[in-house]
């Protein structure tokens, strides 16, 4: 028997976990920014302005998504467990280079954003292509558990930089400061966390099907539910590139995404403003935010789970179709909602809870509509848009910050969090349209 027919399929989920925990690092990067953005002549260490904070977050999120199309295709050359462990190198370099020489905006942006983001963009596809293979009879579940460590990972990065460990307060490897030192300990642990999670990111043998399961003869109806039935004709990806369902797949996630990533960026910004305006210290309002970011990621790594199976249920366009309604309404009252701690805590909650919708429900889709065999090629291309979002959305969250030349009046969010609003309900509408895709 082969090493392949012996593997219980539960590992690839374990393994899966713990490469995402490590990937889910970029979405921490709001408790970097009051660090960062703290003016020089208040004491701050690096002076940066909230739009170059949120340039090394939007190039991370750029390279990694573009970075997942190189790599969907050089998967099937290198094989799953390479392709991870290279992931895991790169990150974990890109880190520890940011951290010994991440003085300035433009090594932060490099090593941090450029680097540790390919390292990102190597690594993510592996557990999404490698789970639907050994699981086409629970795509939405397992895409979910694939991805879920990648929110609930930004919960613990930054916890430990935070409240748990203090570290962004207490490191000082070096004589490097708070910011570089958690970049420093933090690469040391990806590249080794992720080597160990790729151990067991291989593919199941030829013709593998679950026991119990009966591969389905048939594509499902045109409302998407009853999805375990969708997944049976491959596309290459460009005979998927030549359907109507691919662009309306695409601008779905760009405009579901650039609302969860301009909230990742500006939510401790936002906090800090808003609490403080209701009559808060800083460092309450600080805490609170904090709080506020960390069950974001919580609920983040949630979403991915629980919007998985719903869609296995319901089917993969309601799910998405009540995702981006829901996302939207949100959105409109988030400002309004940032007044008291209470509030903006389960508005943040709920925005993490369905900002991670996206990443169980947009790969089960991409496989649902353009087969299992290419879901790894194919979904780096529809993972563009969210590298796309996550230049819009944190940078009109930064440009608006800007606006206000270093003040607090909470009110400069009031815009930013509109565009967002009416751009998922416009990516709720484009779901309604879509239907799955008939090969000729």
């Amino acid at each position: 028997m082969t090493e392949e027919k012996l593997m219980n399929r539960w590992y690839v989920v374990i393994g899966a976990v713990l490469v995402q925990l490590c990937l889910g690092a970029i979405y921490a990067w709001s408790v970097f920014t009051p660090k960062l953005t703290l003016p020089l002549a208040k004491g701050g260490m690096y002076g940066f302005s909230a739009t170059q904070a949120a340039w090394i977050f939007s190039v991370g999120l750029l390279v990694f998504a573009v970075t997942v199309v190189i790599s969907g295709k050089m998967m099937a050359v290198t094989g799953p467990r390479k392709m991870a462990s290279a992931g895991g190198i790169v990150l974990g370099v890109g880190y520890i280079l940011g951290g010994l020489f991440g003085s300035s905006f433009f090594t932060q942006l490099l090593f941090i954003g450029v680097v540790g983001g390919a390292g990102i963009g190597l690594a993510y596809v592996v557990p999404i292509a490698i789970g639907v293979k050994w699981f086409p009879d629970k795509k939405g579940m397992v895409t979910g558990l694939a991805v879920a460590g990648f929110g609930f990972g930004a919960t613990i990065w930054v916890k430990a930089a935070g409240s748990w460990f203090g570290l962004i307060d207490n490191l000082n490897f070096f004589g490097l400061g708070g910011v570089q030192s958690v970049f420093l300990l933090y690469g040391v642990i990806f590249l080794v966390v992720v080597l160990i999670g790729s151990i067991v990111m291989i593919d199941p043998p030829e013709g593998y099907v679950p026991e119990g399961w009966n591969p389905p003869e048939a594509v499902s109806s045109e409302t998407g539910s009853g999805s375990a039935a969708l997944g049976m004709v491959d596309f290459e990806s460009g005979e998927m590139m030549k359907t109507p369902q691919f662009y309306m797949t695409w601008v779905a996630f760009l405009f579901s995404a650039i609302a969860g990533l301009m909230v990742i960026y500006c939510i401790k910004l936002f906090g800090i403003d808003s609490l403080k305006a209701s009559g808060m210290t800083v460092a309450a309002a600080s805490a609170a935010a904090g709080t506020a970011m960390a069950l974001y990621a919580i609920f983040n790594g949630l979403g991915r789970i629980i919007w998985g199976i719903a869609s296995d249920k319901i089917g993969r366009k309601m799910s998405i179709f009540l995702m981006c309604l829901l996302q939207g309404i949100i959105m409109l009252l988030f400002y309004k909602m940032g007044g008291t701690v209470t509030t903006l805590i389960i508005g943040a909650c709920i925005i993490g809870f369905n900002f991670g919708g996206n990443f169980a429900l947009f790969p089960a889709i991409t496989a649902d509509y353009f087969g299992n065999k290419n879901v790894g090629s194919n979904y780096g291309y529809i993972l563009l848009s969210y590298g796309i979002a996550g230049v819009i959305g944190p940078q009109i969250a930064g440009y608006f910050k800007d606006t206000a030349k270093g003040g607090s009046d909470p009110s400069i969010w009031v815009t930013p969090f509109i565009i967002a609003g009416v751009v998922c309900l416009l990516g709720a509408a484009v779901t309604l349209l879509s239907k799955p895709p008939k090969k000729a």
